[in-house]
């Protein structure tokens, strides 16, 4: 897939035509029927989205970026309804989900999300990252969609100042996406999403890959 790399090589995102079968993501919403607008530890809370992280269409798309070593590291779910219809302003993906909390240079500072030890890791290990974004809804213009600035992947990690420089200069780009349809964006993106104008289910399932081993003796929260 060498437009897929290169896309993500010069943009940091691409948006991939819907992939996941029907049947696949008609069970995956009967399974979460009465789950709330977020899980973080999702595939602990519903084992088939780990299922999900294994079929061979979303490895596949992981792998061309990363390498055949690639795993998912962490599963969120994201879903905006009429009662949690929310705005997340422009920032980029700092932390990453571990095992337990061990002191290692260059990690830090250390917060608890959900019960589970998150750390911000050197820049290098964001860089090597990759996040799949699977659609379990349709996503368009009055659903809040991700929005995201083309190229801010490439910049390290930015203060408050450079993220303003940055959206004057760069025209944003919304992520619209079909039910099945997924989202590919580095961590290291600038992204944001607004509430949306017509609120109803918008079921987002969050895989954050990577491909190697954080230094001993931290362990990735998951590896599935």
């Amino acid at each position: 897939m060498p437009e897929l790399t290169a896309a993500i090589a010069a943009d940091g995102f691409a948006i991939v035509p819907p992939i996941v079968p029907r049947h696949v993501i008609d069970d995956l919403i009967s399974r979460m029927a009465d789950a709330p607008h977020a899980i973080r530890d999702l595939i602990s809370a519903v084992p088939a989205v780990g299922d999900l992280a294994r079929r061979p269409e979303i490895r596949g798309l992981a792998e061309t970026i990363l390498g055949p070593g690639a795993f998912v590291a962490r599963a969120i779910l994201f879903d905006k309804t009429t009662g949690a219809n929310w705005k997340v302003a422009w920032h980029q993906d700092l932390t990453i989900a571990v095992r337990e909390r061990r002191e290692v240079a260059g990690f830090g500072p250390w917060s608890e999300k959900a019960g589970i030890p998150h750390v911000q890791p050197p820049v290098d290990v964001l860089e090597r990252m990759l996040a799949l974004r699977i659609h379990l809804d349709p996503c368009g213009p009055e659903n809040g969609p991700l929005r995201v600035l083309p190229g801010s992947h490439g910049c390290g990690k930015l203060d408050a100042q450079a993220i303003a420089d940055r959206r004057r200069s760069t025209p944003e780009v919304p992520c619209l996406a079909d039910r099945g349809g997924i989202v590919i964006l580095r961590p290291l993106l600038l992204h944001a999403s607004s509430p949306a104008a017509s609120p109803g289910h918008r079921r987002v399932i969050h895989l954050e890959f990577a491909a190697e081993d954080l230094p001993g003796p931290l362990e990735w929260h998951g590896r599935w």
